[in-house]
């Protein structure tokens, strides 16, 4: 049984963290063995997202005046909670493969900017590309608009020399 300080602690420790956090899920593990669960844990770590255990009072005592304090109603049961400190998209393509790999290991919900996400959300997250690749398109898409108002512009100027070579060419034809 943990002391009333080591609580607090923990509370201190487990708020901490849900302010740094991106993203936030909830998962079942019930069955999941502890070498398992180890391995589970790494391959998120690498991925920049800590997977942790928490005793449920206390991880709602945490998450007040948090994003993750809209799951504080589905902190039911065992539920592991996934942090994502990077990308978040990132984080839901990793515990989606993990829960696809792992069938004692479901996603029960997730929080993004305060908004809770579902299953069918979390999909949808879990399936757009990368940071940089959504970065390198915007990029992509900004670089273009300067490109294209440049030729648009410049196809006054250029259909005004046209006109005037056109009225030169057919003074020179009456001329001559």
């Amino acid at each position: 049984m943990l002391k009333k300080e080591e609580k607090k602690a923990l509370v201190k420790a487990y708020h901490d963290k849900f302010n740094r956090a991106q993203a936030a899920f909830l998962a079942d593990y019930k069955g999941i063995k502890v070498p398992d669960m180890t391995e589970l844990r790494r391959s998120l770590r690498d991925a920049g997202v800590e997977l942790r255990v928490m005793k449920n009072t206390l991880a709602a005592i945490a998450a007040k005046d948090t994003q993750v304090e809209t799951l504080s109603g589905q902190m039911t049961g065992p539920v592991a909670v996934a942090l994502g400190y990077g990308d978040a998209a990132l984080a839901a393509k990793k515990l989606m493969q993990l829960s696809d790999n792992v069938p004692a290991f479901k996603i029960r919900a997730g929080v993004l900017g305060g908004k809770v996400l579902g299953m069918h959300d979390i999909k949808g997250l879990a399936a757009l590309p990368g940071r940089e690749v959504l970065v390198g398109m915007l990029l992509g898409a900004m670089k273009n608009v300067p490109a294209s108002l440049v030729c648009v512009l410049s196809g006054v100027p250029r259909k005004l020399v046209y006109a005037l070579n056109g009225i030169k060419n057919a003074k020179e034809g009456a001329a001559g």
